[in-house]
């Protein structure tokens, strides 16, 4: 049974109330109205504030996501056509009121379902909001409402000739802004409100810690295990801490983000959350990231007296690389020394290659109409085994992590790992390995323009991604260029923050090994990352998660700049619009090698409707590829054509 969400305005991370009223809902003593004797059922105009709020349901009352909103039915059938304003706490659903009141006492579910997706339809089902964070009334329709310009024009007539205050339609859905515009209704889009909103959750969890407000990218790397980190900007990497407040609302698929699902912390978009966090500072504190809001309460010098002694298992952490009973990396198979084509790849390949290399050659297997994988070649364990042997890397480690202050000091720690990296892209490589690497490149892949990247056995595994902790060089166009590229990608696995997250989810550093993927350049003309389900309401397995930028999407989950992200559900068919991209440059393969920014129009869409449906269809053949595993698929197009550059399992987890 379908029925309006009003709920939109709350960067669709209403999902738990859209699925009370677009779901069947229960009869009898499970569905009690909610007894109001001295309430009308309805009323045909709210002529002020006291009629409003005698109607009104409340969601969230006094948090930022606050939603004072009453029902409306529009009788077109009528004459003249009648609005009821329906009393929202007894009927909590469009469908009850008709019933109940006997205007549509037989209709059938497929009878109420025309009233939402036909133009002749008898009724139309409405939503009046108080949109506190822009001081105004809205009025909107469920997302998946097939609403034509006629009809809207009544609905906006009606409305606005029986409610006592100005009112503006607000679009749900990339349907609702076309039909807006061409009916000349002036509207307000669910973008719009989102980019007013003071709170938006990230990442739900508790968490206990110190606050540590960070002013700057230059104090990233001093962070502490214990701290709650409120962040006046959003880095692309963080060291393991046990919550983060941002300034500056990211994207699902951002670094800190992705990390932050991987570790279990909560992490939210807190508006000018260092002046709001100032007088917490350096104090321990619980934080409770909520949908509905946050809280942050001090903690008793009891509390803090009682928790666990962590300092210590932190220093343990920071030196060995490990975590007694932690997660464990793929175990290798050093006897695979071949360079392997990107056509001979499988799932079974993850031992030799690591599994961004072997899901790369599943796809391309699985033959998904209408996409494509850069073909590439995979230079496997062995390689890097036997480079790192060679050159004496376990004693070079073993004396790194016996330097004074190693494993309490964060930024001596950063400071020896930059020196173990220049060492490693300085050290030499054997030369037969080094030209059967030159002649792949040639033989197979043309000796054109490729992307060298990484693909370790301690990422892209379910519980933890890895998403963003190592290095990619892209465009590389030489023989000397790939042999520089291949060992910068090799001295990857000691990033700081590779180390720093690999210590928190339990690698230990002596078995981490370093696969690379060689892969032709592609000249993207759009690209972004998609989550096969709703990252924020894991029950929606309906809704499809895209994030795009114009250009190679190298930059996408950084989340210096809130890219464009869309959420398409099948069921509904509905493209909701969360943010349009605010970037005015995009990245372009240098005809020199590397990559070069060139200027773009700002504010122009990333993605049209029949991309967003295509791309939601592509998604569900890849999560049908990998078992039906949600997935976090980087894509990328050229002209019309989809390439697909990798997929690895959606990491969902909590404390």
């Amino acid at each position: 049974m379908l029925a309006s969400a009003p709920a939109a305005a709350q960067l669709a991370r209403k999902p738990s109330y859209y699925q009370q009223q677009n779901q069947p809902q229960p009869e009898g003593p499970a569905a009690q109205r909610v007894p109001r004797p001295s309430v009308p059922s309805s009323l045909p105009a709210l002529r002020s504030q006291g009629d409003f709020d005698q109607l009104a349901r409340t969601y969230d009352a006094g948090t930022p996501m606050q939603l004072a909103h009453v029902l409306f039915v529009i009788d077109r059938q009528a004459r003249p056509p009648r609005t009821y304003f329906i009393d929202t706490p007894r009927y909590q659903l469009h469908v009850r009121f008709l019933r109940d009141t006997r205007l549509a006492p037989g209709t059938t579910k497929r009878e109420i379902d025309r009233n939402y997706l036909v133009p002749d339809r008898r009724f139309l089902f409405g939503t009046l909001s108080w949109q506190q964070n822009i001081g105004s009334f809205t009025y909107e329709f469920w997302e998946g409402d097939r609403l034509t310009p006629a009809l809207l024009r009544q609905a906006d007539a009606q409305v606005k000739a029986s409610f006592f205050a100005p009112v503006k339609f607000k679009t749900n859905s990339t349907l609702h802004d076309r039909v807006a515009q061409e009916a000349g209704i002036a509207s307000v889009s669910q973008e719009a409100l989102i980019r007013e909103q003071p709170y938006l959750p990230m990442n739900l969890g508790t968490a206990t810690g110190r606050v540590r407000i960070v002013e700057d990218e230059s104090a990233i790397n001093a962070l502490l295990p214990d701290d709650i980190a409120v962040l006046r900007q959003v880095p692309i990497g963080l060291p393991p801490v046990a919550g983060v407040l941002t300034e500056r609302p990211s994207t699902a698929l951002s670094h800190v983000n992705l990390l932050a699902k991987g570790w279990g912390i909560p992490n939210a978009y807190v508006r000018d959350a260092a002046a709001v966090l100032k007088e917490h500072a350096g104090q321990w504190v619980a934080l409770k990231v909520a949908a509905s809001g946050y809280q942050l309460r001090r903690l008793t010098p009891e509390e803090i007296a009682a928790l666990p002694p962590r300092a210590a298992r932190a220093a343990h952490v920071a030196a060995t690389g490990s975590v007694p009973g932690g997660a464990r990396a793929i175990r290798p198979d050093l006897r695979e020394d071949r360079l392997l084509p990107l056509a001979a790849l499988r799932a079974r390949h993850s031992a030799q290659c690591g599994v961004k290399a072997a899901n790369l050659g599943a796809m391309q297997a699985a033959r998904i109409p209408g996409t494509s994988v850069p073909d590439g070649f995979c230079i496997p364990f062995a390689h890097y085994d036997r480079f790192m042997r060679a050159n004496g890397l376990a004693s070079r480690i073993a004396r790194m992590q016996q330097e004074p202050g190693f494993a309490s000091d964060p930024k001596l720690r950063q400071k020896a790992l930059a020196q173990l990296r220049d060492e490693i892209v300085q050290w030499p490589v054997d030369a037969a390995t080094a030209a059967s690497w030159r002649a792949a490149w040639q033989s197979r892949l043309g000796g054109g323009g490729v992307f060298v990247r990484s693909s370790s056995n301690s990422e892209d595994l379910p519980g933890f991604s890895g998403a963003g902790l190592y290095t990619t060089v892209p465009n590389v166009k030489t023989g000397d260029a790939l042999e520089a590229a291949v060992k910068k990608v090799w001295a990857s696995v000691f990033n700081p923050e590779a180390w720093e997250a690999r210590s928190a989810a339990g690698f230990g550093a002596e078995s981490v090994l370093m696969g690379v993927f060689v892969q032709t350049a592609i000249d993207a003309t759009n690209a972004g990352v998609m989550i096969t389900r709703d990252p924020f309401d894991a029950g929606h397995a309906h809704v499809t998660y895209i994030s795009a930028k114009r250009g190679i999407g190298i930059r996408v989950v950084e989340g210096q700049r809130v890219a464009e992200q869309v959420m398409y559900s099948s069921w509904s068919k509905a493209i909701q619009v969360l943010s349009r991209s605010a970037e005015d440059t995009a990245l372009q393969l240098d005809k020199d090698g590397g990559v070069k920014e060139v200027p773009v129009q700002a504010g122009r869409n990333v993605l049209t409707d029949e991309l967003v449906v295509r791309l939601a269809g592509v998604g569900a053949a890849v999560k049908r590829t990998f078992n039906a595993v949600d997935q976090d698929i980087e894509w990328a197009t050229v002209g019309d054509r989809i390439v697909l550059l990798q997929a690895r399992p959606y990491v969902e987890r909590r404390r």
